[in-house]
C-alpha cells in the first residue's frame, strides 16, 4: 500500500471518528494511529518484535 493510500484511510478513520464519536474519539483514534505508524516506523528499520516486547515487559516488571 502506498503511502498516500495509507494517509487516505487514515484520514477518513479520523473522519468517521470526529463524526460518529466527537472530538473527544478523534483525539483517541489519532493518538492510537500516531502509535501505531511508530511502532511500524521502527519495525521497518530494522527494530524487532523480539526487541519491543522486551521493551513493554522491562516496564511491568
Amino acid at each position: 500500500m502506498s503511502r498516500a493510500a495509507a494517509g487516505t484511510v487514515a484520514g477518513m478513520a479520523l473522519a468517521f471518528a470526529a463524526y460518529f464519536g466527537g472530538f473527544g474519539a478523534f483525539l483517541l483514534v489519532a493518538a492510537l494511529g500516531s502509535v501505531g505508524y511508530g511502532v511500524g516506523r521502527w519495525l521497518d528499520n530494522g527494530g524487532s518484535q523480539e526487541e519491543l516486547r522486551e521493551l513493554f515487559e522491562r516496564g511491568r516488571r
